[in-house]
């Protein structure tokens, strides 16, 4: 999972550092064009054209390529992609998680293993999808939905897959 993350995040750090360096070569060649261009975005977030013209020189002069990187293409420090910090989100979070099944099948009596199991993930589940929810501001009983139902959604597709290839599910 961390692998996978850290190739997906520097696949965007890349193109993130690509659309910095095509700002980089058009401020070179034509700062003009690029103030207008930079003008043109503050008015249409609601600014009148004389001040978006006055905050565009002013950013422009104070450091074009950061005014362009955060307002033209949307890149800000806070925001810029970081491989090895999702890397080890991802990682850690999927070790985390992977503990509530592991012990719900430790102590599973042998007859109600697999059904216990999957219970106890799907509701595990549910209580996760609730909670990022609630981190983000959003209703929580969608959020708990939606994990629950993309979560037995691809425990189904794998368990008929096991079935397929007759592998234990």
């Amino acid at each position: 999972m961390g692998a996978g993350e850290y190739v997906s995040v520097s696949s965007q750090a890349d193109t993130e550092s690509a659309d910095i360096e095509t700002e980089r070569r058009a401020l070179r060649h034509d700062f003009g064009a690029e103030c207008v261009e930079l003008r043109e975005i503050y008015v249409q977030r609601g600014l009148e054209r004389e001040l978006a013209g006055q905050v565009a020189h002013q950013l422009m002069t104070h450091n074009a390529l950061a005014a362009h990187t955060r307002d033209d293409i949307g890149i800000t420090e806070t925001l810029a992609a970081r491989p090895l910090q999702a890397a080890a989100a991802s990682s850690l979070s999927f070790a985390l998680g992977g503990l509530v099944p592991l012990l719900a099948s430790v102590v599973a009596p042998g007859t109600t293993h697999v059904s216990l199991v999957v219970a106890v993930s799907l509701a595990f589940l549910g209580v996760l999808g609730a909670l990022a929810a609630r981190a983000g501001g959003a209703p929580m009983l969608r959020g708990a939905i939606r994990v629950l139902t993309w979560g037995a959604l691809v425990m189904g597709v794998t368990a008929a897959v096991g079935s397929l290839i007759g592998a234990v599910v």
